[in-house]
């Protein structure tokens, strides 16, 4: 069959071969074992309700096979044969090249370059699903191909519940992930229901197919590093970021240290991932032993390179390594996968990674401990560089969160509403105040056609564009611009591009409106092919989340997940092509609610509407909520937004003389 035929086939009336386990592929651990015997009958129930019943007697015994093996079953045996990979959005059978653009995304997510672990439909943080088997990636696609303009998906947590009618109007596909009734929300409640298949974590970009492989976290740390140096009043050249994690996210850490002008040493455990971004390039040096590593990172101080380092090892050794060794550290942070401190996101030191493993799956309640011991020591050495001056930041990941619930030396002396760590997350001091609370955040399109050209065009367009709005930006966010205007300008060098034609650059709702709308115009004039447009969640107002994105909230509202749900169904009825909102992602299961849309460009009048409706919304929606919790940039930035648009009036906060209240 053709790939097409393949896909307009979704779960084939025969069965096809089963598939041998590659363990050349970077594969999920093996998940803890959860569910009671009749629980697991129910997931075997629940996994062959997708298949004819004359091949039930067959799989129930390979399903079972693999719920005693890995934990999950993921149905290894439908996993398609064509390479899996963004194609051009004509090579995908559809009625509407919307959802096609669907079909080219969630290829992306899954393609081996991209993905974490892509035999387990798994994009990156360990845990961050497209789906939970095959049998939904199948049926999916051929809903999708089905798909008519008259017609919306609904996707509960990675299945496909079916095709409903709609209108032209409404989002081509909805998506919702991990949307637990709030007491059933606790970490063994997701490894339960996971196993169950009724559920999955979609993490952020994951489960709603807008992920654009490392490249949508380099420029976010890019900026984070720069300012980092900045806070501390340090050039990048010849000065060093400690850090870890190599994986989906994470792992672009050291590209994004490059691009700063810093020495990175970021280390992983992980032997397989860390070969995979030296040999994508993201990473420029692996070592394994810890006297090479200080000094080789001493030689790079006193030369004043600009290098990236990985070591194949634990975090935890190289804090302890530096001290005793007393290398300087001016920047550190860690982003290993600590919203999922129990299945692989973050491993004990004083193991090899094999062994984690076997002990994360056979022996979970020892495994946690050792978690537990890890992060204590790995507080306790970081502690140590701080009394030295590094400055150390939590990157959103739940470092300090799990920490804290590990007894860890982590806690502020004298905490205040929203300062309970002794050390700020990065959104505190650096995104928030300087991009988020301004209404910059994380703007990304992808190249439908898969044209490297059309990406220079549109990189072309975009610094065109952002160059144009500088000359009468007001003072407070010249340097963002600045800073977008370098990274778009060295987008091409620094080759970012791992998947999909794709490019991010933190924009305001000014910029995103005008640069969409260039792209637009530059469709309709044949220039370029269709445009996807999204965004991280990680955004102004994609999410909330009291640790990270609404970590800089302190009127008490960061635990509320308003922002979050209006900011989806807003975008849904304003112009998305597809919307969706999760729980899970970045920091935890139950520790945050966020959201995420997707939008063609295809050069139309109905397109320039829906971009200037939507995007406007999706942006102040958000500053709007940081306005009204008394932050002074989002102040200016929603006042800013009132002036350019007579529609928008938005209630603002009257401040309160400290001193009245302090005399209580």
């Amino acid at each position: 069959m053709t790939f097409q035929e393949h896909i307009l086939q979704g779960i084939p009336d025969n069965l096809p071969e089963p598939k041998a386990y590659n363990p050349d592929i970077n594969h999920a651990p093996k998940r803890k074992s959860i569910l009671t015997d009749e629980e697991k009958k129910l997931a075997l129930r629940n996994a062959l309700r997708y298949f004819d019943s004359k091949h039930h007697e067959t799989l129930l015994a390979e399903f079972k096979n693999e719920l005693e093996s890995y934990g999950r079953i993921y149905m290894y045996r439908f996993r398609p044969d064509y390479k899996m990979y963004a194609r051009s959005i004509d090579d995908y059978p559809s009625q509407t090249k919307q959802a096609a653009a669907i079909m080219l995304m969630i290829q992306n997510n899954l393609d081996y370059a991209v993905a974490q672990h892509p035999h387990e439909l798994i994009t990156y943080g360990g845990n961050g699903g497209v789906f939970s088997n095959w049998a939904q990636y199948l049926l999916t696609m051929k809903y999708l191909a089905e798909m008519t303009e008259e017609q919306t998906l609904a996707m509960y947590s990675g299945h496909p519940m079916g095709l409903f009618p709609s209108h032209k109007e409404a989002p081509r596909v909805v998506v919702t992930n991990g949307m637990m009734i709030p007491n059933y929300s606790k970490p063994d409640d997701y490894e339960k229901f996971n196993a169950l298949g009724v559920t999955q974590y979609g993490q952020m970009t994951a489960g709603s197919f807008m992920y654009i492989g490392p490249q949508g976290i380099v420029h976010g740390t890019t900026i984070t590093v720069l300012n980092g140096f900045r806070k501390i009043n340090k050039s990048p050249k010849g000065n060093l970021f400690v850090t870890s994690g190599l994986g989906g996210m994470s792992g672009a850490q050291p590209k994004a240290g490059n691009i700063a002008g810093c020495i990175t040493v970021c280390a992983e455990v992980n032997p397989k991932i860390t070969q995979v971004r030296l040999d994508q390039g993201w990473i420029d040096e692996k070592i394994t032993d810890l006297d090479v590593l200080v000094s080789r990172v001493e030689k790079a101080k006193k030369n004043h390179e600009t290098i990236s380092i990985a070591y194949l090892g634990n975090i935890v050794d190289v804090w302890e390594k530096f001290d005793e060794a007393q290398v300087k550290i001016d920047l550190g942070s860690d982003q290993t996968s600590l919203h999922n401190p129990w299945a692989g996101g973050y491993y004990p030191v004083g193991m090899s990674f094999e062994e984690a493993n076997d002990m994360m799956a056979n022996n979970p309640k020892l495994f946690k401990e050792k978690v537990q011991e890890t992060l204590r020591r790995h507080a306790r050495a970081i502690n140590k560089h701080t009394d030295k001056g590094t400055y150390f930041f939590d990157y959103g990941n739940a470092f300090l969160l799990e920490a804290s619930r590990a007894g860890a030396d982590v806690m502020a002396k004298n905490p205040t509403i929203g300062r309970e760590f002794k050390f700020p997350s990065y959104v505190q001091d650096i995104m928030g105040p300087m991009c988020f609370d301004y209404g910059f955040g994380p703007f990304r399109w992808v190249c439908a056609s898969g044209k490297p050209e059309d990406l220079a065009k549109t990189d072309a367009i975009a610094c065109q564009v952002l160059e144009e709005i500088k000359k009468h930006s007001p003072e407070e966010i010249q340097q963002q611009m600045t800073d977008n205007i370098q990274w778009i300008q060295g987008a091409q060098d620094n080759k970012l591009v791992v998947g999909s034609q794709a490019r991010i650059l933190y924009a305001d709702a000014e910029g995103r409106m005008k640069i969409a709308q260039a792209f637009n115009d530059a469709i309709e004039a044949g220039e370029i092919g269709q445009i996807i447009l999204g965004r991280d969640h990680h955004d102004v107002s994609g999410t909330d989340s009291p640790y990270r994105e609404t970590s800089n909230i302190y009127d008490g509202s960061r635990y509320t997940a308003d922002m979050a749900i209006q900011n989806v169904i807003g975008d849904s009825f304003r112009g998305a092509t597809w919307v969706s909102i999760h729980n899970g992602g970045g920091v935890g299961w139950g520790e945050v609610i966020n959201g995420g849309f997707g939008m063609v460009l295809d050069g139309t009048k109905d397109a320039e509407r829906r971009l200037k409706s939507m995007l406007f919304w999706d942006v102040t929606n958000g500053i709007s909520r940081r306005s009204w919790a008394r932050n002074d940039e989002a102040i200016c930035a929603i006042k800013r937004a009132m002036k350019a648009e007579p529609n928008l009036k938005v209630t603002l906060p009257n401040l309160v003389d400290d001193k009245l209240i302090d005399s209580l």
